[in-house]
Order: C-alpha cells, then sequence, then structure tokens
C-alpha cells in the first residue's frame, strides 16, 4: 500500500520499498518564478486531495555539466516551477528518528535533490531519515539587485529546514535531532548556516564534506558581478528587470561572466574577495550582509555561534585533479609555469619546492594539483576544525584517500560522495565498475553513527592531535597527514 503522509499544504502519496518510504519532490515554498524568483521564499500554496510525491520534483534553473566535466559529473536538470521541492527517505516503521538534511554541491550554479547518487534509500534503510534539498542557485539564489533581498539561496535553505522542524516528524523524524550536511558548494553552506543567526536552532550536528567557511564576498563586490550580468542582458541591476527575463538568459549570462572572471582575474574589475572566495571557479555565492551572513563564517564560528555543535568535516586527498585532469588541464602545466601560478593565485613561497621534494617523480600538474587542493579545500577545512574546536564542539576529520581507476583522477573531489550514500550499485562515473563496496559499507556506517550519536567512531580532533581517519582500502587514522605542507600555508 502506498504510504500517504500529511505536511505543510497537504498529503504527499510516495512509494514503499525494502522497509523504507520515499517522498520525492515534496514543496516547501511557494513556487518562486517570474518576479517571484527574486523575493523570500513565500508559505506553500495549499492543494487539494493527494500530492503525487513518486517522482521526482523539478530543478532550480540551471545548465548541464559542459564538456569535458560532463563525463565524470553528475546533473538532474528538469524544467517547472515547483524547484523548491524536498525528497524524504524514511523508515516505513519507526519514531524520533535522526534527521539528515543533505545540501547538493556544484559551485552554487549547480546541483539536484534528484541526483541519483543523493538517493536517501540507504540511510532509511539503517534508520535515519534523509531529505534532500533543492535551492535558488545562480543569479536568483545569489545576485545582489537592487529591490531583491540577498542570499536567497541561503534563504530557502533555510525555508527547507523551518519545513523539516515542522514536517519530519510526519516521517518518523526527530524535529531536535537534525544532522545538515552537503558537499562542496553544499558545505560551505553548511558552513555559512553555522554562523548564521536565521538558522540558530534548526540543526543540531553539522557535517562539511569539501568546504569551509571562508567563501562569502562583500556586497561591494557581488554588486560588480551583478552589474555585469545585467550589461550582458541589456536590462538595469534590479530584481523587477531580472524577473522578466527568460531563466534561460540569465544562465547564458553567468556562464559568460563566470568565464570572463576566470579568463581575467582582475581584483580592479570584480573585486578581491570575488577571487579569493571564489576559489578561482565560482562567481556567484554567499554575500557579506549583515543578516543572514553577518560577516565571514569563519570569524563567527571562532565566536561560538554553532557553540558546542558536533562537526563531522573532512576532503579527498586530491581534490583538485577533478578540475585539472578532467578537463584536461593537468599535461599542459610545465615546471616553468609554476612559479606564475603561484604568483597568481599567492601560494606560500616555499610551496613549489616542499610539494616537489616530497613527490620527486610527479610531473608539473600533479605538484599544482596538490598545491591547489590544499589552497581550496584542505587549508579551509583545517582552519574550520580549529574554529570549531574552539567553540567547544567536538570535532572529526576525514580524508577520502582511495584513488578511483577513472581516467587519472585519484582521490579526486566528489568521488567519496557514492561512498557516503551508499549508491555505487546505481553506477559511479568517476568511482567505476570496480569501486570498493566495503568502503562505502564503512564510510556509510560512519555518517549514520555521526547522525545518531554525533560521533563517527573514530578519535576526536584538536590542533594539539590532529587525528584524521584516513578512508582507504585499509582505513586508519592518521595524526596530521603531510603536517610539514599544511603548516606552510597561514593558519585560519
Amino acid at each position: 500500500m502506498e504510504p500517504v503522509v500529511a505536511v505543510a499544504g497537504g498529503q504527499v502519496k510516495g512509494t514503499s520499498h525494502a522497509g523504507v518510504n520515499a517522498f520525492l519532490g515534496i514543496p516547501y515554498a511557494a513556487p518562486a518564478v517570474g518576479r517571484g524568483r527574486y523575493r523570500e521564499p513565500q508559505p506553500v500554496v495549499p492543494w487539494t486531495g493527494q500530492r503525487d510525491a513518486t517522482s521526482h520534483g523539478p530543478t532550480p534553473a540551471q545548465t548541464p555539466y559542459p564538456a569535458p566535466m560532463d563525463a565524470v559529473l553528475p546533473n538532474s536538470v528538469t524544467p517547472g516551477e515547483d524547484y523548491l521541492n524536498v525528497n524524504v527517505w524514511a523508515p516505513a516503521e519507526g519514531e524520533n528518528l535522526p534527521v539528515m538534511v543533505w545540501i547538493p554541491g556544484g559551485a552554487f550554479v549547480r546541483g539536484a535533490n534528484s541526483i541519483s547518487t543523493y538517493d536517501g534509500s540507504a540511510f532509511a534503510r539503517d534508520g535515519v531519515v534523509m531529505v534532500g534539498v533543492n535551492y535558488r542557485l545562480g543569479a536568483p539564489g545569489f545576485a545582489a539587485l537592487d529591490g531583491a533581498p540577498t542570499n536567497l539561496g541561503l534563504r530557502d535553505q533555510i525555508a527547507a529546514l523551518a519545513w523539516v522542524r515542522d514536517n519530519v516528524s510526519a516521517f518518523g523524524g526527530n524535529p531536535d535531532s537534525v544532522t545538515l550536511s552537503g558537499e562542496s558548494a553544499g558545505a560551505m553552506s553548511v558552513a555559512t548556516l553555522m554562523a548564521s543567526p536565521a538558522a540558530r536552532g534548526l540543526f543540531h550536528r553539522a557535517i562539511v564534506q569539501s568546504g569551509g567557511a571562508t567563501v562569502a564576498c562583500s556586497l561591494d563586490d557581488a554588486r560588480l558581478v551583478s552589474a555585469e550580468l545585467a550589461a550582458h542582458l541589456g536590462v538595469p541591476a534590479t530584481a523587477e528587470a531580472f524577473g522578466e527575463l527568460d531563466p534561460d538568459d540569465v544562465l547564458a549570462a553567468q556562464t559568460a561572466v563566470g568565464l570572463a572572471i576566470q579568463a581575467d582575474p582582475n581584483p580592479q574589475r570584480w573585486g578581491a574577495s570575488i577571487l579569493a572566495g571564489g576559489l578561482g571557479i565560482m562567481s556567484l555565492f554567499p554575500v557579506i550582509d549583515g543578516d543572514v551572513v553577518p560577516g565571514v563564517p569563519q570569524a563567527g564560528i571562532a565566536d561560538g555561534s554553532a557553540a558546542g555543535m558536533p562537526l563531522l568535516l573532512g576532503t579527498t586527498k586530491e581534490e583538485y585533479r577533478l578540475f585539472l585532469v578532467a578537463a584536461g588541464l593537468a599535461d599542459a602545466v610545465s615546471t616553468e609555469m609554476l612559479p606564475v601560478l603561484a604568483a597568481r593565485y599567492g601560494w606560500p613561497t616555499r610551496a613549489i619546492d616542499a610539494y616537489t621534494a616530497n613527490r620527486p617523480d610527479a610531473p608539473a600538474g600533479d605538484i599544482a594539483s596538490a598545491i591547489l587542493t590544499d589552497a581550496a579545500f584542505r587549508v579551509p577545512t583545517t582552519a574550520l576544525a580549529s574554529a570549531q574546536h574552539v567553540a567547544g564542539g567536538t570535532v572529526y576529520a576525514y580524508e577520502f584517500a582511495w584513488p578511483t581507476p577513472v581516467s587519472r583522477l585519484g582521490a579526486c573531489h566528489a568521488l567519496e560522495l557514492g561512498f557516503v550514500f551508499d549508491t555505487l550499485d546505481q553506477g559511479s562515473a568517476l568511482a567505476g565498475e570496480a569501486a570498493p563496496q566495503p568502503l562505502a559499507d564503512e564510510m556509510h556506517r560512519a555518517w549514520v553513527a555521526f547522525a545518531r550519536e554525533g560521533n563517527p567512531g573514530w578519535t576526536a580532533w584538536s590542533p594539539e592531535a590532529p587525528a584524521v581517519m584516513t578512508f582507504d582500502l585499509e582505513s586508519e587514522v592518521i595524526n596530521g597527514p603531510r603536517a610539514d605542507e599544511l603548516a606552510l600555508w597561514p593558519a585560519g
């Protein structure tokens, strides 16, 4: 018999299989279309009868990944008005169960809860109610426009968390035991919400996969990017004007501006905080507005904005190989280019020599990838760990070290996702066909334990004893992996 649950707006009818109930595409806010695309999330529009929740809902406006990235990164693009929706996977029986809320990654311009890797069935199988969230991306989510609230993408995430608080008990979940989790831009969102007064009390544990707490730009710099968007579109940088545009035209403009920033990273044109906060690859992301984002999240967390909150965080060992190797850029990097990259990205003085000495046989592209991995991911992750430790939160750190055999990508960005969700059986272009299921069992079990108890099952991290669970075919806790390289970077 198909399960039916009453939520804000009316009843939803889902599916049931092997003890797991799934409810897909449930709206947590009213459709944000037309001029509403640049307004605060509004309450759900009620419906009559039983709303079908047996298939995924629409996705926020976005483009598929371009070649060659589309060969290894999954994407889900489905037009429609009700894209502010959640997916819920829950055990068919049980109450007061732990809840995990998932925010997908995608550089704040892509991502969807309908990607098969994010199927929450395994979490529900193991007694956790999993909720996957869609939110406004790109310009609708993060452009700084006159007449529009800032950070609409984050405001959507907060609205989804409020929906969870008010509705998750109907699925057997405990609204007082919510773990907020995400990867990449989703992880940066989690860290940002840890510091946001607007999200306080809506979640109780946090998981940050491949993201830090320093991704935020100034309002003035965000306006520079929005002015460029408006110039491409031939309209004023206002919510009213953008609300009249075809979303596909806005997508084309934001793609063009993003490419322009990468081609000409001029701080006078784009603003220093765009280039630093965007890690060289993002142009639209959270804005310091004194409201949802009071300041750089890292500072707020260190000051106790999420005091005492358990935190699980980590990276893959070779994050940046996804961006350099998959795009064919790694082979184009020569030894002579390394100093040029060092000057462009502000690497520490001794970085090239130190990383090369530790990898004497590695080509220059691999050296660049290792340094960029630390600059963009491991250093911010360590700084976040330190900030939350200072604020009294128990911190657990990990590194995903298993190298995929696919296309020389190694232990690259996003590789761990199929392992965490235990969805390798659905196929993973990154992990390949022979991905080790026992490693997925191990990682998934740790995430479930953290959602239940705030402890994934290994020694907590501290600056004095930086214990890092290193996931591989033979996993082990390593104290301060590659500490000599990490020490080259300024403390966060």
